[in-house]
């Protein structure tokens, strides 16, 4: 169980760079030093480093690799401290389609064809996440620490293949506790990563409307015709 935050974010079906979303992570415990609290926190999507000047490096930095997020000045220090999970329902990809008679668009490029891809047990998805505080240099001792994140993508399933090459990495509840242990370390979170297991999801095309951030409802997950299902490449 976590604790709730503050705030409720309204429901979102077209999560964009830098908008809030929800994260659960374990913190050190106001009443108890030595134990930690599962906290469900609101975060900006985008990471900012501790070191950055200015936070508009966070747009470019909404997701991590797996493979080498424990290395790369961006990410090794939230890799090893800082670490959560990142609940939605699902997630949107584009099919960049190869096909000559794709439809195209103004550009004469083939569209690229949404998919929302979700569990196929209609469960949550619970994304591994990392996640860093940034302060202003400028900014006032009362002015609060901005709270970012970073989505942790992995080489796609087979089945998932065929419209991306790279998916969230999904973190199985039995592994919740050794990804959030703020005491654990970058190795114990590497370990975590190469025994994870995705599970099965399911992906099927949407309506491009997804593609404009300011088109937001439940509208947008709802299936298309089974026409121009992705094809092995």
């Amino acid at each position: 169980m976590a604790q709730a935050p503050a705030d409720d974010l309204a429901a979102d079906f077209n999560v964009a760079p830098t908008k809030q979303v929800y994260i659960v992570a374990e913190r050190p415990a106001d009443d108890a030093p030595a134990g930690v609290d599962r906290r469900l926190a609101v975060a900006r999507w985008g990471l900012v480093p501790s070191w950055a000047k200015d936070p508009v490096i966070g747009s470019k930095l909404i997701n991590a690799r797996a493979e080498t997020a424990a290395t790369k000045p961006a990410f090794r220090s939230a890799f090893a401290h800082r670490r959560c999970i990142v609940p939605a329902d699902g997630y949107y990809e584009w099919y960049d389609p190869v096909a000559e008679d794709a439809p195209r668009g103004r550009s004469g490029r083939p569209l690229k064809q949404p998919f929302f891809i979700h569990p196929a047990d209609g469960r949550s998805l619970a994304m591994a996440g990392l996640y860093e505080f940034w302060r202003d240099p400028a900014a006032q001792p009362t002015d609060p620490w901005l709270m970012t994140v970073a989505i942790l993508t992995t080489t796609a399933t087979d089945a998932l293949g065929r419209i991306h090459d790279r998916m969230p990495l999904p973190i199985p509840p039995g592994l919740w506790h050794r990804w959030l242990d703020p005491a654990a370390g970058a190795a114990a979170a590497a370990e975590v990563l190469q025994s994870h297991t995705a599970g099965e999801l399911v992906a099927y095309p949407v309506s491009t409307a997804v593609n404009n951030v300011r088109n937001n409802g439940p509208e947008l997950i709802v299936p298309l015709p089974a026409a121009g299902q992705p094809t092995s490449r």
